[in-house]
């Protein structure tokens, strides 16, 4: 079977178009997700202010870093959703799109006249990913939502950090995060049952809670069964042991775990704890679970006699689990995320030169994902999208307050 040559290097979701009228991070890391593989995504944000991420997190000489991340691999452009102008933009975009992602509270976007009802009237193969808080039903439908409420709503701060402190929050958007790829997967599965099977469209809707719910481990089944409530134990786990950090020689860090049996072995053979092997508390899992904080005081005591790159080259000669636990500095120096590329570098000439961000999750033989471009200037697209490819005149844009006196200058 032949490849297309023009396709060899497009990504396999090449051909794909995204509408993402989303705000913040949840919807547009989904859309980052899918541009990252050959996607056209059309990012659409509000005139003169932008999507408030470009505000989040630092920035260089103004430039928001943190949407030149999420944002990678989009086109900008610029619309007001809450005027009618604004809604025949999104309407002309509808026609030609697969997917739309929005973030918009419950009842928003009908509202502005741009409901699923209306735009799959538009395209009846449209399907539209809808990010919300708490979904698009039950009782707390209505509340707003962000990533920081649903890490606690979904049980995850509960169980996070130490049994004698605070609840303690993620120290990155992970229930956002999580819902972007969520979002990503649950885009591909609508439309690869509209192409496969049906040939319509369809809604995708969850709340952002609902991932990192789904992520939390055997709760459910645990309180359904036995009753137990997780509590908040550091870094151990309830369902294997060891797992932990611990402290090397020289004041640095490693996490390890023992879930295999032939794991925990190998460990007491690098540390020279063989005793442990055939001490009644630490037998196997259930019982190492059980005497887990003897089992740290043991490991603790024997880790700092060695400094970190000794423990870890012991650890690797007996084929034992153990990782440095790294600071971004030391990610950066790192041989094996050089070696597997996992940081890149991107030319950016809103910041003068290259930036450096996570590349792209996965390889893929033949079509394999590409960061073109880091995220845009605001509106840098409108003149691509909405003079060339949408048809409106320059006098009808500039009536509504665009400036177009340079093609790529947006408004």
């Amino acid at each position: 079977m032949k490849t297309k040559s023009k396709n060899l290097f497009s990504g396999a979701l090449h051909g794909i178009k995204v509408l993402d009228i989303s705000n913040f991070l949840a919807g547009p890391v989904s859309s980052m997700f899918l541009g990252d593989y050959g996607a056209e995504v059309i990012k659409v944000e509000k005139p003169g202010l932008g999507d408030e991420i470009r505000y989040w997190g630092n920035n260089k000489n103004g430039v928001g870093l943190m949407y030149k991340l999420i944002n990678r691999n989009k086109k900008s452009i610029t619309a007001d959703l809450r005027t009618k102008f604004g809604v025949k933009i999104i309407k002309k975009l509808v026609k030609n799109t697969d997917i739309i992602i929005e973030n918009y509270r419950k009842g928003t976007l009908e509202k502005w006249g741009l409901g699923y009802e209306t735009l799959s009237k538009i395209n009846p193969g449209l399907i539209m990913v809808r990010i919300t808080g708490f979904g698009q039903t039950g009782p707390y439908s209505h509340k707003p939502g962000f990533g920081t409420l649903a890490e606690g709503y979904a049980g995850f701060a509960a169980i996070n950090g130490y049994q004698d402190r605070s609840p303690l929050l993620p120290g990155f958007g992970l229930a956002d995060e999580t819902s972007g790829l969520m979002g990503a997967f649950l885009a591909l599965t609508a439309l690869h049952e509209r192409d496969k099977k049906s040939g319509i469209g369809q809604v995708v809707e969850f709340g952002i809670y609902e991932p990192l719910f789904t992520l939390l481990g055997p709760q459910v089944v645990d309180y359904d069964q036995l009753g137990i409530v997780q509590t908040r134990n550091g870094s151990r786990l309830p369902f294997t042991a060891p797992r932990n950090t611990y402290l090397t020689k020289d004041d640095k860090w490693v996490s390890i775990s023992g879930s295999a049996q032939s794991t925990f072995e190998r460990m007491c053979e690098a540390l020279n704890i063989k005793h442990l092997i055939t001490d009644p508390r630490f037998l196997d899992n259930r019982l190492r679970i059980k005497n887990s904080k003897a089992l740290d005081d043991e490991l603790q005591e024997a880790i700092l006699k060695f400094d970190q790159s000794t423990l870890i080259k012991m650890f690797d000669e007996v084929g034992a689990a153990v990782a440095a636990c790294n600071n971004i500095k030391e990610i950066f120096e790192d041989e094996h995320f050089k070696a597997r590329k996992n940081i890149i570098a991107v030319d950016d000439k809103e910041l003068g030169g290259p930036l450096k961000m996570q590349n792209i999750v996965g390889n893929f033989s033949r079509t394999p994902g590409k960061i073109k471009h880091a995220g845009p200037k605001l509106g840098q697209h409108n003149y691509e999208i909405l003079v060339e490819k949408l048809g409106f005149s320059e006098k009808e844009l500039e009536l509504h307050g665009y400036k177009l006196t340079q093609k790529i200058k947006g408004i």
